[in-house]
């Protein structure tokens, strides 16, 4: 691509994970030749990426308009980088493993750096709940992830050489893997994952059921097996449980209009989103966005393609942020 045109492609190739920007005193003009290749496993995205040196952040904001919520592993194989969650810093380099989530707000920056990047729904570890919770944004740099480090570098080798009945076995590997760098022997860590658990298990509820009727607190401290006090406890911090339901609807209901495809009226995403009129919706939708639902709509209309001439016969291919989506699905 032009020198000028490749910063904005790549803020495009990024749009869905993180808002990028320059450092101070460089200008997009003076070029941005980062390259990306990604392949697709199935139940995790293989990510190999250069790219010279820039910031990036997850905003709430971004949160909102994505959905996107799934875990990824970064390893550097040159430079370092820096990235903020909650106000603590983690801190990467080659020989070490970063874990995050994809579903809290994030900022960073990155020197000029190579990296492999996994991307990983979290029903992929439905099973285990709460381990990973535990240790979000945290740098692994034991035995066990020096071992990781060394099946993924193989895993690259190989992945021009996979068949489709190979996918499955290298998926739990490296689940396993990951699982097993996170594991804790301490009571405190195992008491924090049961609480964890419950709340991972009650997400994966709600938002199976997103659209149901049936979908109220009675029902979900019955599947919990919890007492609607502890239900209730559990979601204090989240405004309560019909605050937490609501405002996962209206994620929806954001997503939906941000479709492109999407071509239902809004009335019936209200009706989707469990509200009775259109007028409810927009409400709740503005307070909640700072927005009305027509202009969320208005927002996805499309503009000029970045490359339209060199690219036009990949036009059938799926993206990155098609993959993203419909990872674990």
């Amino acid at each position: 691509m032009a020198r000028q045109d490749q910063f904005s492609a790549w803020q495009k190739q990024m749009e869905p994970l993180v808002e990028v920007r320059l450092p101070d005193g460089i200008s997009p003009d003076e070029g941005f030749p980062a390259d990306q290749t990604v392949w697709n496993l199935g139940s995790i995205l293989f990510v190999r990426q250069r790219m010279p040196a820039h910031s990036y952040m997850r905003s709430a904001a971004r949160l909102r308009s994505s959905l996107i919520d799934h875990w990824y592993i970064g390893i550097l194989r040159s430079g370092r980088s820096w990235t903020e969650v909650d106000g603590l810093v983690a801190e990467n380099e080659p020989g070490k493993v970063e874990l995050r989530s994809l579903g809290h707000p994030l900022r960073g920056r990155t020197t000029e750096a190579e990296a492999v990047f996994l991307y990983m729904p979290r029903d992929l570890f439905a099973d285990t709940p709460g381990i990973l919770d535990t240790a979000n944004n945290s740098i692994l740099s034991d035995n066990l992830a020096k071992l990781l480090i060394e099946y993924v570098n193989g895993l690259e080798a190989s992945l021009s050489g996979l068949v489709a009945e190979d996918l499955s076995r290298v998926v739990h590997t490296v689940r396993d893997m990951v699982v097993n760098c996170l594991l804790s022997p301490t009571n405190a860590v195992l008491e924090q994952q049961i609480d964890l658990g419950l709340m991972e298990r009650a997400r994966q509820h709600i938002q199976r059921n997103l659209h149901s009727p049936e979908l109220t607190s009675d029902a979900l401290s019955r599947t919990l097996g919890i007492s609607r006090t502890r239900l209730y406890q559990m979601f204090e911090p989240s405004g309560g449980v019909h605050h937490y339901i609501r405002r996962r609807r209206l994620l929806a209901a954001h997503a939906a209009l941000g479709d492109p495809a999407n071509h239902q009226r809004i009335l019936d995403i209200a009706e989707m989103a469990g509200f009775d009129s259109a007028a409810n919706f927009s409400r709740a939708f503005s307070q909640e966005f700072g927005y009305s639902p027509r202009e969320a709509r208005k927002a996805i209309a499309p503009g000029p393609p970045v490359h339209p001439a060199s690219h036009a016969e990949k036009k059938d291919l799926p993206s990155f942020e098609t993959w993203l989506r419909q990872l674990g699905n």
